[in-house]
């Protein structure tokens, strides 16, 4: 089971902003031929980070304030948050290994 965040914009701010632990948000779209190659990704950095980090995805499509408000300009765009604060993004259908690095910094 993924301990994955499905996120709704309702939800972005209790489960993202008000988290005490950091958070990897994907914004991504269903139609996004890159999107679909960083998803499994994003899954299973959600399955090793469990209870260390919160790991989500939210649809642009259905959550367009949130896509505007963090300049999500390009998709797949992955946001890491800390204390509440977006601190640093990385663009595009990126290797494992650099959403990891970020996030264990932000550890």
């Amino acid at each position: 089971m993924s301990s994955l965040v499905e996120l709704k914009e309702e939800d972005f701010e209790t489960l993202v902003l008000g988290s005490e632990l950091p958070a990897l948000v994907d914004f991504a779209a269903e139609w996004c031929p890159p999107c679909k190659i960083l998803g499994p990704i994003v899954e299973e950095i959600a399955k090793e980070y469990e209870g260390r980090a919160v790991v989500a995805h939210i649809d642009v499509d259905k959550a367009q304030n949130l896509a505007r408000q963090y300049q999500v300009l390009s998709i797949p765009t992955v946001v890491f948050f800390k204390n509440g604060e977006a601190v640093e993004s990385s663009i595009g259908a990126v290797p494992k290994q650099k959403l990891t690095e970020i996030l264990d910094r932000l550890i």
